[in-house]
């Protein structure tokens, strides 16, 4: 059986967004689909939800998917990056994804030193790369958090198909998005069904 892992972003839940809407989409075509809570959401820490993505996931395979939202695009790739030579999952999708810049964030000391331990700890990405058969990454064209300079590292370090959608912010209820048919395309494209 195909399993997807949806992984939520900094201050998300599995319930947010369109997550809901895609894991009931997806169940419906007979996959079986995780979204975990991963701990202390507000203050989001690599040396937390990387492991807690492991425990969730187990045995990664060519039938292993990943759909990531925001900071949860850099937990997918912090957890490929950590897998055995010739380990392979089937593919992934990051949505809003960044390993470059975020902007717009409140000035507060805690809430820039949580972008800094993100932004400033390395991530090989062909390492990540090399443990992908597929990936796409989407974004917004008016995400107030990622701008479009973060494109360049998902299709040239990572070799994601890019999408730019138009005015989905964020890609999060605030901005109206509680479906995201792209995402569903491209996962059933990935995974053939």
């Amino acid at each position: 059986m195909k399993r997807v892992f949806i992984i939520h972003g900094w201050e998300g839940y599995p319930e947010e967004n369109w997550f809901p809407w895609l894991r009931s989409e997806l169940e419906t075509k007979g996959f079986e689909v995780f979204v975990p809570q991963l701990p202390d959401a507000e203050n989001p820490r690599i040396e937390k939800w990387v492991p807690a993505v492991a425990k969730t996931v187990g045995v990664v395979d060519e039938g292993t998917y990943f759909v990531g939202h925001s900071i949860g695009c850099q937990t997918i790739a912090r957890f490929l990056e950590n897998q055995s030579e010739g380990v392979k999952a089937g593919g992934a999708i990051f949505v809003a994804g960044f390993f470059r810049k975020i902007t717009n964030l409140e000035e507060d000391p805690e809430t820039q030193e949580t972008a800094e331990h993100w932004l400033n700890s390395p991530v090989n990405l062909s390492k990540v790369k090399s443990h992908l058969t597929k990936s796409v990454a989407i974004f917004s064209d008016n995400d107030e958090y990622v701008s479009l300079d973060n494109v360049d590292d998902f299709r040239d370090k990572l070799g994601s198909k890019i999408i730019i959608q138009k005015n989905k912010g964020h890609f999060n209820t605030k901005a109206g998005v509680t479906e995201l048919p792209v995402v569903l395309e491209e996962l059933l494209k990935m995974t053939k069904v």
